[in-house]
């Protein structure tokens, strides 16, 4: 077990995207912290471990193989990592999906030569819609990728999370697209609707407000980030190849107008890294932290309040509470299987 004797970080989706470069940029900022790579497939989490290697040698940096969208691969990382440490500093719940994206070409365009161009670029609304499907687990992928399987997570690190003495943060990838209108507790999974994805963010803030409500003076913080819009493999597969080809000037001479055009993932770490360094008790549980980046290319955090409620926050708190407790006899299966090597 590795003791308490520097910064424990475990960063979910760590293998390409907005996570790699996060990875990149905390070694930058200390390269003496132990660096947990928790991702899907082994294989990409090595090549990227070998490639912050490449530029931080000195770096002690562990893998995690989880998949948030399979419950017992949750219960199976959560028991490693409780091996492993004795308490963790930042779980960054950074892994997440946008399955199928379609575009409303016809809003796209419209949008375009509109006065709601940059309203448009900044968050997405009605640009985009999903096409879901249920796990083997019985849950809708996305809230269980996205929201479920991280509050899973959370839940089974609270022995390492949860010391008042040294605080804890855990910190979300969540988006400007997550909206109020596309959330319902009555349809907390999003099964009914065609915008997930938002569904699942604006799912991700309240549980954050709650986590905080329910953990903080257990030493336990949660904040919610957004990174902008930045060009990753999930973004590039809304559009064919020869659609970006055309937009991206656009994009580059709207950055002037619109400062959450972010683009780059390094570019959208700038709230990740920026709340590594803050003291999480002097943090507002209401607030996002926005990536932004100038037209000239300089990046800055923009703070913002969230359209949040507690009592909406505590009820769907309480409503994954219920259901993980559907879910007890994955976990005790879970606990027989053998340990990951």
């Amino acid at each position: 077990m590795f003791r308490a004797m520097k910064k424990v970080v475990v960063v979910t989706g760590a293998s390409s995207g907005i996570g790699l470069a996060l990875c990149e940029r905390l070694l930058s900022e200390d390269d003496g912290l132990h660096l947990c790579l928790a991702c899907r497939n082994l294989g990409k989490a090595e090549a990227a471990r070998v490639a912050l290697l490449s530029s931080h040698p000195r770096a002690e940096i562990t893998l995690l193989q989880i998949d948030v969208s399979n419950l017992q691969s949750v219960f199976q990382a959560s028991r490693e990592l409780k091996q492993r440490f004795e308490h963790l500093d930042y779980l960054y719940v950074n892994a997440g999906i946008m399955p199928n994206p379609q575009l409303n070409l016809k809003a796209l365009f419209s949008g375009l030569f509109s006065r709601k161009v940059f309203h448009m670029f900044s968050t997405a609304e009605g640009l985009l819609t999903q096409d879901d499907r249920v796990t083997t687990d019985g849950l809708q992928e996305v809230f269980e990728t996205n929201v479920f399987g991280h509050f899973i997570l959370i839940r089974e690190l609270e022995p390492l999370l949860c010391h008042p003495d040294i605080p804890s943060q855990v910190i979300w990838t969540s988006s400007s697209n997550a909206k109020k209108s596309n959330f319902s507790l009555d349809d907390f999974q999003h099964a009914k609707g065609h915008e997930p994805y938002s569904s699942s963010k604006y799912a991700t803030d309240l549980l954050s407000l709650a986590l905080n409500r329910n953990f903080n003076q257990q030493g336990l913080y949660s904040s919610v980030v957004c990174p902008g819009t930045v060009l990753t493999n999930l973004t590039y597969g809304i559009l064919p190849p020869f659609i970006w080809t055309l937009l991206t000037p656009l994009i580059f001479l709207l950055r002037f107008f619109v400062n959450s055009l972010t683009t780059t993932p390094y570019n959208g770490a700038e709230a990740l890294l920026w709340l590594f360094r803050q003291k999480p008790e002097f943090l507002n549980p209401l607030t996002k932290y926005h990536s932004a980046t100038t037209g000239l290319g300089s990046n800055y955090v923009s703070p913002q309040k969230m359209d949040l409620d507690e009592e909406t926050a505590e009820k769907f708190y309480q409503n994954l509470l219920d259901l993980e407790r559907r879910f007890g006899a994955i976990r005790a299966r879970s606990l027989d299987s053998p340990s990951q090597k």
